[in-house]
């Protein structure tokens, strides 16, 4: 099924598609309005978003209002679309389950999600010997 992607509108914050094969990405991304963008999953399930709807502009907006700088923030991510948030916080902590590209670029890898890896990462390199 082919779709036509010039008329997105509605109250949708996120168009998911499943992709039966990656190279249907280069048929989608010419068509997409200029304002989205395209995220591919582990899963071949492709994410259509507005470009300034990413986990790092979320994150950076909360960071603003409470006046964290940047190289404060422990981003931790395991697919595609967390690439951007360990590249540019302070450090990127990429979870054991993560692909092989979250995982190169990361600072430290830590135990997978389903294995309680966040919390156990901050334990061992934060709460154990910093706060009194």
């Amino acid at each position: 099924m082919v779709t036509d992607y010039s008329d997105v509108s509605g109250s949708a914050d996120k168009l998911y598609v499943l992709i039966d094969d990656p190279n249907q990405i280069d048929l989608i991304t010419p068509i997409l309005p200029k304002e989205l963008y395209l995220d591919l999953t582990r899963d071949n399930l492709a994410m259509i978003m507005h470009k300034a709807a990413t986990k790092f502009n979320g994150v950076l907006a909360v960071a603003e209002e409470f006046n964290i700088p940047k190289g404060e923030i422990i981003a931790f991510g395991d697919d595609i679309n967390d690439k951007e948030m360990l590249l540019k916080f302070g450090l990127g902590v990429a979870m054991s389950n993560a692909i092989d590209e979250i995982k190169m670029i990361a600072d430290y890898v830590c135990d997978t999600n389903d294995n309680d890896g966040v919390a156990k990462w901050l334990e061992e390199n934060l709460l154990r010997y910093g706060g009194n």
